[in-house]
């Protein structure tokens, strides 16, 4: 899909602390989980480097003609922040407090296509303001009720070209050395599709509750392990110590 073209002045300002932000709620369910799963993963697996930022329904900010462009994608990736983090509470401006997002992503829950708005004209939509303002390498757009996922890269042009997922069904956001892709299952009590990481080697990035239960796998297999040498002794007249 390409966007129209328009004459933009970008710049990039911080956000006036007196910018008054949208206090809506988030518009299903399902966005909290799919968003804070994605970040759990990547902090278990210490691939969440300490000035790194992940982002859900939160403000990505950018000054186009000397207006204030805001939009918040329900997950979102930056790699490296330079500035502190109290000065990034509200919003976050591109360029000037950091780089730009790695990836970006938007949870259809609706059928206006918002998603994949172009439209050039202040404001402009989801579409444009990530591919041609923001220039993110990656956008994804996941749809959680039936599990499809469409995964978009900038191409040599600027613009997003729809990627075709690998043999195992994944998609390699390269800028980070993972593969995402869908996994179906249950995760606190939310039982459907969910966006997961795999590493280069193609493991999956765990989360919290799956890397206790393999611990508690692995401690079991070790003591039934050592109980099996322990009779093993005894019954060769030896009592363990």
């Amino acid at each position: 899909m390409l966007a129209n073209s328009a004459t933009y002045q970008i710049t990039w300002e911080k956000l006036p602390d007196d910018f008054v932000l949208d206090d809506e709620p988030v518009d299903n369910i399902n966005q909290p989980p799919l968003a804070a799963a994605l970040t759990e993963s990547l902090e278990l697996a210490g691939k969440l480097p300490v000035n790194s930022l992940t982002t859900t329904n939160y403000g990505i900010c950018a000054t186009l003609n000397n207006k204030i462009v805001i939009k918040a994608p329900d997950w979102g990736y930056v790699a490296s922040i330079r500035v502190p983090r109290d000065e990034v509470i509200r919003s976050y401006t591109p360029q000037l407090q950091g780089e730009i997002p790695i990836i970006v992503m938007e949870f259809i829950s609706d059928t206006e296509g918002t998603e994949y708005s172009s439209k050039p004209t202040y404001p402009p939509g989801k579409w444009f303001f990530y591919e041609q303002v923001l220039k993110v390498p990656n956008y994804a757009i996941f749809e959680p009720s039936h599990g499809t996922l469409e995964v978009y890269k900038l191409d040599n042009l600027g613009n997003y070209e729809l990627q075709t997922p690998d043999a195992n069904n994944r998609y390699s956001i390269t800028q980070m050395n993972l593969f995402l892709g869908i996994w179906e299952g249950i995760r606190e009590n939310r039982d459907g599709f969910w966006l997961r990481w795999w590493d280069e080697t193609g493991e999956l990035l765990l989360w919290g509750s799956e890397a206790a239960t393999q611990e508690r796998q692995r401690a079991e297999t070790e003591k039934q392990r050592a109980d099996r040498l322990a009779q093993q002794l005894r019954d060769a007249g030896i009592e363990p110590a």
